[in-house]
């Protein structure tokens, strides 16, 4: 039994064929998904993907992609949808400095705000963090939710990620644990304590090897769970087990 703890199913790319998808998914023996929402829109379809379908689960948030553009609105929106029991965690929010879509004052003050309202809602958070280390350790330090959260998609260093651990945060690894260049990665992987390890797909991105190139989809969870055992050096079984334990206390499912 594996759960994918961050997949997109909302997207477009998914529009023809998500019944297919998902099959697939649960022929390959994942038993769970978290949809995560990033915007106004996507936190309320994958409110009703979960709201149609039993074994998926919701997250409501902004990403920083759109933090420039909140408002009232948006707030009085997902604290309403926070609201719906199939929504199990605030996310995706943080920063990206990477691409810069928006502000980075107005990144900061989003992700402030959204910390405040998960914690208010009792939720953990989901954390996007790319090129923004310094001010998300910040912002994370200052403004604790004692809901506790994730890390998706990590991809830092063992000290940052020493760090995350001692706070409380989960970490979850997807597609690029798989690819050669992971260094990084591995190495945290592979010196994490077992009990704070979850997988993801982020799919339709970030696809594993051996079909990177290709639309990533939840069935791939199972390379990244493979290459997680073969660098921890357990079981398949025991790796999938492990995730998924995690998942449960993570989103208290």
């Amino acid at each position: 039994m594996i759960w994918d703890t961050h997949a997109h199913l909302d997207d477009k790319q998914f529009k023809m064929d998500r019944d297919i998808v998902l099959q697939r998914a649960r022929d390959a023996g994942v038993r769970t998904i978290i949809n995560i929402g990033h915007s106004e829109a996507t936190s309320q379809e994958s409110v009703e993907l979960a709201t149609k379908y039993t074994f998926l689960y919701a997250t409501v948030g902004i990403h920083p992609h759109d933090a420039k553009d909140c408002n009232e609105k948006t707030w009085m929106l997902l604290e309403r949808l926070a609201q719906n029991p199939k929504v199990v965690a605030w996310g995706e929010i943080g920063l990206d400095y990477y691409r810069d879509l928006s502000p980075r004052d107005v990144q900061r003050e989003v992700f402030i705000q959204q910390l405040e309202l998960a914690k208010e809602s009792g939720l953990p958070v989901v954390i996007h963090n790319r090129d923004a280390h310094g001010d998300v350790l910040k912002i994370i330090t200052e403004n604790p939710t004692g809901t506790g959260g994730v890390f998706h998609s990590y991809s830092g260093s063992w000290e940052m990620a020493k760090v995350l651990l001692d706070m409380g945060y989960y970490l979850s690894f997807s597609g690029p644990l798989t690819y050669k260049n992971a260094r990084h990665t591995v190495e945290v992987a592979a010196k994490m304590p077992e009990d704070r390890f979850v997988v993801e797909t982020d799919c339709p991105y970030l696809t594993p090897e051996p079909y990177r190139g290709k639309r990533n989809e939840p069935a791939y969870v199972r390379e990244v769970v493979n290459k997680l055992a073969e660098i921890r050096g357990i079981s398949f079984e025991k790796a999938a087990q492990l995730s998924t334990a995690n998942a449960k206390k993570l989103f208290k499912i």
